[in-house]
């Protein structure tokens, strides 16, 4: 089969190119998925630079999401997938090819309402996403949220799930107003520029929390060290944190820590790609139960705007692949960028 593969296993964009690869073998309970849409990630670029550990079960070959058909399948348990069926997932490596394996729990079935590329936009996003607000975060109908980074691609996922969950007020930190007003077009209630002041302060003054009350029940962050204090002093009592990242560093100068007793605070971090695959596939299918795919297509919101768009920044052919690269290298989407197989 075709894969994008990287010249001498590791380089930059340059050292990308379309080689041959063997169709992955199935094992028991697995499906093979003739792909016709993948998304690129960061984590993409970092494992074509050689700075990304890979799982132990991970190919070498990249990609973690997917659409397309199904084409094989191997002893399967729970799950009958049938030849033919359209789906979209989640995998540990190996979209950036014409066939994948993955495990059978890991897909879904792709609703008629998506096309491939919107399909291939959902995995890790949405499935982050959800994991932060509703796995670790406990984010119950009517409670206030705050999500950091606001419009990158887990954000916006974020502030959509958020809203289709029944969150009540939804603030965002970004760093322009107009990454401002676009998260706010998909419904968050208010932001906040951080290069503009101090968006714990400006947070506080507009709830009118007072002292260490705090604002909000859950944060969602990919800052790291530079927010860590505002973040203990935005959470009400009983609020969780989910730290995702630490782009702005990972060592905190000084900190009260009394806040986290007192205020009864839970902090956790958390990965995905580095989880088993019984975790992650588990984690797809409560995203199916908790009807999170429903939701977001429904794009139900109480106030009657439309909150189901998928943000789509570009879409590039996989003979494209050093441009999608390059563009997303340049820092110049917001949203996601989307590959399609030729052919396919």
């Amino acid at each position: 089969m075709k894969a994008i593969l990287v010249k001498d296993g590791k380089g930059p964009s340059s050292s990308l190119y379309l080689g041959e690869e063997p169709v992955p073998q199935l094992g028991d309970d697995e499906v093979l998925v003739k792909i016709k849409a993948f998304g690129l990630n960061r984590m993409d670029i970092m494992q074509r630079e050689g700075n990304y550990p890979l799982p132990p079960h991970a190919p070498q070959v990249m990609g973690v999401e997917f659409s397309g058909h199904v084409v094989a399948t191997k002893n399967l348990k729970d799950i009958q997938w049938k030849e033919g069926q359209e789906v979209f997932g989640l995998a540990v490596g190996g979209a950036y090819a014409e066939y994948i394996k993955v495990p059978a729990r890991m897909i879904l079935e792709k609703p008629s309402e998506l096309d491939w590329v919107q399909a291939a936009a959902i995995p890790e996003n949405y499935l982050t996403a959800f994991q932060a607000l509703r796995v670790i975060g406990q984010l119950r109908k009517g409670e206030d949220v705050l999500i950091h980074a606001g419009a990158s691609g887990v954000g916006l996922a974020a502030i959509q799930l958020a809203r289709a969950f029944g969150a009540g007020k939804i603030y965002i930190t970004a760093g322009s107003q107009e990454k401002i007003k676009f998260c706010q077009d998909i419904g968050a209630d208010k932001g906040f520029n951080y290069k503009a002041g101090d968006w714990a302060e400006e947070l506080a003054k507009h709830t009118g929390a007072k002292g260490p009350a705090g604002s909000v029940d859950v944060i969602v962050d990919f800052i790291g060290a530079p927010y860590f204090n505002g973040n203990l002093q935005s959470l009400k009592r009983d609020g969780r944190m989910v730290m995702l990242a630490f782009m702005g560093g990972a060592k905190i100068k000084e900190t009260l820590i009394a806040q986290i007793l007192f205020k009864r605070l839970r902090i956790e971090g958390s990965t995905l790609r580095s989880r088993t695959v019984e975790y992650q596939s588990d984690l797809v299918q409560g995203f199916v139960n908790e009807k999170g795919l429903e939701r977001l297509i429904s794009g139900a919101r109480e106030d009657g705007k439309d909150g189901s768009k998928l943000v789509i920044h570009k879409v590039y052919s996989w003979k494209e692949i050093k441009e999608a690269h390059d563009e997303m290298e340049a820092n110049k989407n917001v949203g996601k960028i989307i590959i399609t197989v030729d052919g396919a």
